[in-house]
């Protein structure tokens, strides 16, 4: 079935409407992301007939979202440390709440394969190794450690909001902040 231009925004909305109640709790029922939505239980039925179905789609979505930041981020341009930098500030804007989920809570990983390396995996794994030809970050990191740390980093700076109550901003600052650190070359650090 082709989805309509009504159909689509009423998915996404489902889609977003779960992320940010199943962020929150992720047991809640089908009943109050649909009640978050804005729409009826039937209806959320009818795009998601089980809660498996919404589960596998947040899991396609946020892998989606992975490719338009990695693509909006354009780590093709300028040194490659900076290109990280841009790469980490799309994942925050665009990933959000979606990271605890998946990170959090392995019903929201599994039937995917995050363990496979996808395109945008192997674009920042390339990227780490263009920055090690062009100096701008530091040999001695491995580009999987600094693949896991710009993960860890984002999902500490989500933690930082959720937890802590600070601004997006700020923990957005602080995340950023730390990794053009982490990357730097030991003779450009300060000391």
């Amino acid at each position: 079935m082709v989805e309509t231009g009504v159909r689509t925004r009423t998915r996404q909305a489902i889609l977003d409407a779960a992320v940010v109640v199943l962020s929150r709790d992720s047991s809640a029922s089908l009943s109050e992301v649909a009640r978050e939505a804005g729409v009826g239980r039937t209806t959320l039925h009818r795009y998601f007939a089980e809660r498996s179905d919404l589960v596998h789609a947040i899991g396609t979505l946020t892998l989606e979202r992975i490719a338009v930041a990695t693509d909006r981020a354009k780590l093709e341009v300028g040194p490659a440390r900076e290109a990280i930098v841009r790469l980490c500030r799309e994942y925050f804007e665009l990933l959000g709440d979606v990271l605890s989920l998946v990170f959090t809570d392995p019903q929201f990983s599994s039937g995917l394969d995050w363990h496979e390396e996808s395109d945008s995996d192997l674009e920042l794994l390339a990227l780490v190794q263009r920055g090690h030809r062009d100096g701008s970050i530091d040999r001695e990191l491995t580009p999987e450690w600094v693949q896991q740390a710009l993960w860890a980093l984002l999902y500490a700076a989500w933690a930082f909001v959720r937890e802590c109550g600070v601004s997006r901003h700020e923990a957005l600052g602080q995340c950023l902040r730390s990794l053009d650190r982490m990357l730097h070359p030991v003779g450009e650090r300060a000391g």
